[in-house]
């Protein structure tokens, strides 16, 4: 089976706690909550869009999620002196000791 892998990269000019950071992630959660409550017709509004657009839209959400949760990766490696490859392994580790890999 082919791993593909998606990496994001480390923002510059931010000054991020780890209290903030997390706030940040709850907000893009929230507005990809949103964007497939929409689609699935949840929030009661009749706003349609085309399935390309809700599709790209929630993309466009997920991506912001993942990114601020790879800064908060960023920010406690920089904090804690974690080492977050190492961390990152053990996840992959974990990953397929469980039959997802």
């Amino acid at each position: 089976m082919e791993r593909k892998t998606i990496s994001l990269p480390r923002l510059s000019g931010l000054t991020p706690t780890l209290e903030s950071t997390m706030l940040k992630i709850t907000e893009e959660v929230g507005e990809l909550a949103q964007v497939i409550g929409k689609f699935r017709g949840l929030s009661g509004e009749r706003e349609r869009m085309e399935q390309d657009q809700v599709v790209r839209a929630i993309v466009s959400e997920l991506l912001d999620v993942a990114q601020t949760a790879t800064s908060m990766m960023f920010v406690i490696e920089d904090l804690y002196g974690v080492d977050m490859q190492q961390e990152m392994e053990k996840h992959i580790d974990k990953l397929a000791q469980k039959g997802y890999l």
